[in-house]
């Protein structure tokens, strides 16, 4: 770590504040390390995960969904309030993206299921 800076060049004061100085440092600095080291690994998990092709997937699907039924609604300004209407359009939106990624991820579990069904059936066989 950085030296703190010296506030007073006193003799006798100055020695035994550098020396506890260091000490703590330290104590302090292999701590921090330590964290960093498991914070670091996390991070690095959830940047691996939302890299991972399946998290793109699910977002392009929810987007897509998403788009589709606001276009669905229209944009016209025939009747009604305005602020209802984009709010209704953007909740309808959310519930079509939720019902496609869901779709989606159990497709995707389907899939596993039965590549480890197969993958135990050739084992045995």
């Amino acid at each position: 770590m950085a030296r703190k800076a010296t506030m007073k060049k006193s003799g006798a004061g100055a020695k035994p504040k550098k020396a506890s100085a260091k000490k703590s440092s330290g104590s302090r600095g292999s701590k921090s390390r330590a964290g960093a080291k498991r914070g670091s690994s996390k991070g690095d998990a959830f940047i691996g995960l939302l890299q991972s092709p399946l998290v793109a997937e699910l977002v392009a699907v929810a987007a897509t969904a998403a788009l589709a039924s606001i276009a669905e609604r229209g944009f016209g300004s025939s009747g009604g309030g305005k602020g209802k209407r984009a709010g209704k359009a953007v909740k309808d939106a959310g519930k079509a993206a939720a019902a496609a990624v869901g779709r989606r991820l159990t497709t995707e579990i389907d899939e596993i299921k039965k590549a480890a069904k197969s993958a135990k059936g050739g084992a045995k066989g």
